[in-house]
């Protein structure tokens, strides 16, 4: 078993975030210690993981609520849970793919510029005239 500092350390959270979660009900069949102190198992250390990457994937706490309810209903719940996460796959690719494309819009000013400092260019904007153009 883990205390709530060990837990938080361990899986990469606040003390503040671990509270919050248990307060909000999703961590299920929290235990306590014989001084009423939370503690953790493996399942538990495991469960949080998942929830930190549900939260990192845009997951409300509304929607891991609700993922948590479906998981606690067992296997006739997989297909449900199967969708959620693929609409939060679809999001995430979404995301990605606008990332990328700010990226490759970087990448090709970064060419711009060096092949402009390095004389291979010549120099010049969409904002302001540039002599000798």
């Amino acid at each position: 078993m883990y205390s709530m500092q060990e837990t938080y350390k361990m899986v990469g959270m606040s003390y503040q975030t671990l509270k919050f979660y248990c307060n909000q009900g999703l961590i299920p069949n929290v235990k306590r210690d014989k001084n009423n102190y939370r503690v953790f198992d493996d399942n538990d250390i495991k469960w949080i993981e998942g929830l930190i990457c549900l939260k990192k994937c845009g997951m409300s706490i509304e929607e891991m609520k609700e993922f948590l309810n479906l998981c606690l209903k067992g296997e006739s719940s997989i297909p449900e849970r199967k969708t959620i996460l693929d609409i939060k796959k679809q999001k995430l690719i979404e995301n990605l793919n606008q990332i990328q494309s700010s990226i490759d819009y970087i990448d090709k000013k970064q060419e711009f510029y060096d092949s402009v400092l390095s004389g291979k260019t010549k120099y010049y904007s969409n904002l302001i005239k540039v002599e000798n153009e």
